[in-house]
């Protein structure tokens, strides 16, 4: 795997994301960057991500599907945002936050399952 979608190297997030060397300080609209192969803008940078998940600690060992912890105090977030280094946005990264933190960096991605045809 590799850090961002789009490879390993710093440069590889500035096609695909903002963060605190290319946002100028702020946020962006949507899609002024590549979508990844799945057709989603913006997984890497520009705002944080409120993720569903407690936070809490990997286990040690390798998981297969893992679940994670079934309550807790803080909320997950993931991404990276415009105010933040680049390592903040691989997709492995996450940080945990009040379910009540309101920032300038945070926001949220609404999603659904897919449509399938009969």
């Amino acid at each position: 795997t590799t850090r961002y979608w789009s490879g390993d190297a710093e440069t590889d997030l500035a096609r695909v994301g903002w963060y605190d060397k290319n946002s100028g300080g702020q946020a962006h609209p949507v899609a002024q960057k590549a979508a990844n192969p799945w057709g989603l803008f913006d997984v890497h940078g520009n705002v944080w991500e409120w993720c569903a998940d407690w936070h809490g600690a990997y286990p040690a060992e390798p998981q297969t599907d893992p679940l994670g912890v079934p309550r807790g105090v803080r909320r997950v977030y993931r991404g990276g945002s415009f105010g933040y280094f680049a390592r903040f946005a691989r997709s492995a990264g996450r940080v945990r936050g009040h379910p009540g933190d309101r920032s300038l960096w945070l926001g949220f991605r609404l999603a659904a399952p897919p449509q399938l045809d009969p």
